[in-house]
Protein backbone atom coordinates (compact mmCIF):
# COMPACT_ATOMS: atom_id res chain seq x y z
CA UNK A 1 0.00 0.00 0.00
CA UNK A 2 1.19 3.59 -1.01
CA UNK A 3 1.12 6.11 1.80
CA UNK A 4 -1.00 8.24 0.49
CA UNK A 5 -3.82 5.72 0.38
CA UNK A 6 -4.10 5.79 4.01
CA UNK A 7 -2.36 9.34 5.59
CA UNK A 8 -1.55 12.69 4.31
CA UNK A 9 0.91 15.43 5.20
CA UNK A 10 1.93 18.60 5.16
CA UNK A 11 5.81 20.15 4.78
CA UNK A 12 7.61 23.59 5.59
CA UNK A 13 10.93 24.55 5.54
CA UNK A 14 13.45 27.25 7.68
CA UNK A 15 16.46 27.44 6.10
CA UNK A 16 18.62 24.51 5.16
CA UNK A 17 15.89 22.08 7.28
CA UNK A 18 12.68 20.64 5.92
CA UNK A 19 9.72 19.17 8.06
CA UNK A 20 7.19 16.97 7.23
CA UNK A 21 3.90 16.25 9.14
CA UNK A 22 2.33 12.81 7.95
CA UNK A 23 -1.14 12.17 9.86
CA UNK A 24 -3.70 8.99 9.13
CA UNK A 25 -7.01 8.99 7.99
CA UNK A 26 -8.08 6.39 10.25
CA UNK A 27 -7.13 6.89 13.95
CA UNK A 28 -6.99 3.27 14.14
CA UNK A 29 -3.92 3.09 12.01
CA UNK A 30 -1.89 5.52 13.84
CA UNK A 31 0.22 2.68 15.24
CA UNK A 32 0.75 0.81 12.11
CA UNK A 33 2.31 4.64 11.37
CA UNK A 34 4.23 4.57 13.96
CA UNK A 35 5.75 1.05 13.60
CA UNK A 36 6.35 1.60 9.34
CA UNK A 37 7.50 5.18 9.20
CA UNK A 38 10.85 5.21 11.01
CA UNK A 39 13.47 8.35 10.64
CA UNK A 40 15.62 5.79 8.85
CA UNK A 41 13.06 4.42 6.40
CA UNK A 42 12.37 8.32 5.12
CA UNK A 43 16.40 8.92 5.61
CA UNK A 44 16.25 6.52 2.78
CA UNK A 45 13.26 7.51 0.79
CA UNK A 46 14.99 10.86 0.81
CA UNK A 47 18.95 9.96 -0.32
CA UNK A 48 20.04 12.09 -2.38
CA UNK A 49 18.30 15.02 -1.49
CA UNK A 50 18.74 14.96 2.28
CA UNK A 51 22.29 14.91 3.85
CA UNK A 52 21.47 15.49 7.46
CA UNK A 53 19.92 13.55 10.12
CA UNK A 54 16.31 12.97 10.06
CA UNK A 55 14.23 13.02 13.16
CA UNK A 56 10.62 11.64 13.54
CA UNK A 57 9.28 12.93 16.43
CA UNK A 58 5.72 11.76 17.39
CA UNK A 59 2.35 13.52 17.83
CA UNK A 60 -0.36 10.91 19.36
CA UNK A 61 -2.85 13.47 20.31
CA UNK A 62 -3.34 14.15 16.28
CA UNK A 63 -2.13 10.70 15.33
CA UNK A 64 1.04 11.96 13.03
CA UNK A 65 4.36 12.03 13.11
CA UNK A 66 6.58 15.06 11.89
CA UNK A 67 9.69 14.67 10.57
CA UNK A 68 12.85 16.79 10.63
CA UNK A 69 15.01 16.40 7.83
CA UNK A 70 18.31 18.43 8.26
CA UNK A 71 20.33 20.01 5.13
CA UNK A 72 17.75 19.13 2.87
CA UNK A 73 17.20 22.07 0.86
CA UNK A 74 20.30 22.74 -0.31
CA UNK A 75 21.15 25.64 1.64
CA UNK A 76 17.77 26.79 2.02
CA UNK A 77 15.66 29.49 -0.70
CA UNK A 78 18.11 31.96 -0.69
CA UNK A 79 21.47 29.63 -1.37
CA UNK A 80 19.54 26.63 -3.89
CA UNK A 81 18.95 26.59 -7.61
CA UNK A 82 16.44 23.73 -6.79
CA UNK A 83 13.33 24.03 -8.53
CA UNK A 84 11.58 23.50 -5.31
CA UNK A 85 13.42 26.01 -2.72
CA UNK A 86 11.20 25.74 0.11
CA UNK A 87 10.84 21.70 -0.39
CA UNK A 88 7.13 21.95 -0.51
CA UNK A 89 6.97 18.81 -2.65
CA UNK A 90 8.78 16.85 -0.13
CA UNK A 91 5.28 15.77 0.70
CA UNK A 92 4.16 14.56 -2.30
CA UNK A 93 7.68 12.32 -2.29
CA UNK A 94 6.88 11.30 1.26
CA UNK A 95 3.28 9.80 0.65
CA UNK A 96 4.96 7.68 -2.86
CA UNK A 97 6.19 5.57 0.30
CA UNK A 98 5.20 2.20 -0.11
CA UNK A 99 4.53 0.92 3.83
CA UNK A 100 3.36 -2.69 3.17
CA UNK A 101 -0.24 -4.30 3.32
CA UNK A 102 -2.21 -4.80 6.84
CA UNK A 103 -3.41 -1.13 7.20
CA UNK A 104 -7.05 -1.52 8.56
CA UNK A 105 -8.25 1.75 6.38
CA UNK A 106 -10.38 1.16 3.66
CA UNK A 107 -8.62 2.48 -0.15
CA UNK A 108 -8.90 6.28 -0.51
CA UNK A 109 -12.16 7.37 -1.50
CA UNK A 110 -14.31 4.40 -0.52
CA UNK A 111 -16.41 6.09 2.43
CA UNK A 112 -15.63 5.60 6.06
CA UNK A 113 -18.97 6.30 7.88
CA UNK A 114 -22.82 7.12 7.48
CA UNK A 115 -23.81 10.77 8.10
CA UNK A 116 -27.85 11.37 8.61
CA UNK A 117 -30.27 8.72 7.34
CA UNK A 118 -34.01 8.51 6.80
Amino acid sequence: MILREVAYARSGDKGDTSNICVFVHEPADYPMLVERLTAERVREHFAGLVRGEVVRYELPRVQGLNFVLFQALDGGVSATLRIDPHGKSFQSLALAMDVGDGWSARPLGEASGTVGGA
